[in-house]
Parts: structure tokens; sequence; C-alpha cells
């Protein structure tokens, strides 16, 4: 595992050689505290919360987070470039984690200038800031789910059009059955065990409970084994 944190800084300082690393952020930014206030009715709810804040999450993630998983390993293989990465003394499990964590770590950073937010909350009122600090956590651990599945789907194409849709597409799926309006209607023909079990399989179950303070050891290993799933899916695909 040596070799990971020389991946880890080329695949995160190599985010901010390009303007692509600052559109992001900044769409990111905009995105998520513009669908707060106007769409979510922040001040409104007049209440020290960030509920109105993290609830577009999922939603937001499902195109935000393709674009900057597509490019993992469908820009190496296009370019060519990923014969002579595995021609260094490094495994495809070290390869995998280096440019996986260097991703996450870029989406947190965007999670993370999100503060002032969190700082007008504190601000206007007295929240409960345990719950704020669990859905930071939750999301930052729902982007790192979409992320490792966008891995894997980057992995199997070189176009990285294919690899932004296929994430796209993949994580909806993933949305939708643990969209409450989705299960709504599973359940007017399966019985009420087989839709609970559909709607934990997808990410609003887990995360809303996080983004509302309750830190539950099964959503967590909910979030961690997808992520280790996905890579482990992703160093198989990249051996063959």
């Amino acid at each position: 595992m040596s070799q990971i944190a020389p991946v880890f800084k080329r695949e995160f300082l190599g985010y901010f050689r390009s303007p692509v690393a600052y559109v992001f952020l900044i769409v990111f930014l905009v995105a998520s505290v513009g669908l707060a206030f106007f769409v979510g009715g922040f001040f409104k709810a007049n209440q020290a919360s960030l509920q109105s804040f993290f609830v577009f999450h999922p939603w937001l993630y499902l195109f935000l987070i393709p674009a900057v998983g597509m490019r993992l390993w469908a820009e190496e293989r296009r370019g060519g470039t990923i014969e002579l990465l595995f021609t260094l003394p490094l495994t495809t499990l070290e390869a995998v984690l280096g440019k996986f964590f260097a991703a996450w770590a870029f989406l947190v950073l965007a999670l993370v200038l999100t503060f002032p937010l969190a700082l007008t909350v504190g601000w206007l009122g007295d929240p409960d800031w345990g719950v704020i600090v669990a859905g930071y956590l939750g999301s930052a651990l729902m982007a790192g789910a979409y992320l490792a599945i966008c891995s894997v789907l980057s992995s199997l194409t070189k176009n990285q059009v294919i690899a932004f849709v296929l994430g796209v597409v993949v994580n909806l799926a993933l949305v939708f059955l643990g969209w409450s309006v989705f299960n709504g209607v599973l359940s007017g023909f399966l019985p009420v065990p087989a839709v609970d079990f559909i709607a934990n399989l997808g990410f609003i179950p887990h995360f809303d409970a996080l983004s509302k303070g309750i830190i539950d050891p099964r959503d967590l290993a909910y979030f961690g084994s997808v992520m280790a799933l996905a890579l482990t899916i992703n160093v198989v695909v990249l051996e063959r």
C-alpha cells in the first residue's frame, strides 16, 4: 500500500491544473446553497437546521459526481496512459484506491466549502451541531458510494460521456430504490417486508437517518459496503 500516497497526490493536484475543478466547485456551491434557499425554503422553515440543505444532496450528486468519476479510468484508457500507469511499481488495488481517495477528497473539499451556510445557521439561531456534523458525515459517505460506483463504470469504457451516462443511470436506480414515492408504488403489489428490503438497498433511507443526526452503525456499514464492493469490482475489471 506504499504507492497509494503518490497516486493520490498526482490525481488530487491534477484536478486543480484545469479549470474544470473550479467550475465544478462553483456549480456545486451555487446549486446546493441555491436549492436550500430558494426551493427548500431555508428561511421559511424558521428553524436553525440544515435539513433543507441536505435533502437535495442525493439528487444533486446524481449529476455532479458522475462528472467527476467519469474521467477516473476512461481518460486513462482513451489516452493510452493506463498501460504506462501499470508499468510502475504499484498494484492494481493501490492504483484504484489512490485515484478513488483523491477524487473523494476533492468532493469532500467541495462539501466543506459550504461551511458558511452552517455558520449562518449558527448566527441565526441555536442549532444542534451534532445533527449538522452527522449530516455532513452522511453526505460525505454517500458521495463516496456514488463515486465508487462511477469509478467501476469509468473502467468499463474509453468514452467519458458513456461513463457519465452509466453513472447517472446506475446511481439513479439506487436513489429510486430508497425513495418513498417509489416505495409507495411498490407497496401496492408487494408485501411490506419485501418493500422494506428493497428500500434498504437504496441511498436515501440511510442518508436521511444520518442527516437527522441518527448515527446508526448499519447506515455506516451500508455506505462502507457499497464502496468496498464497488472498488473490489473495479480492481477485478482492470486486472481482466
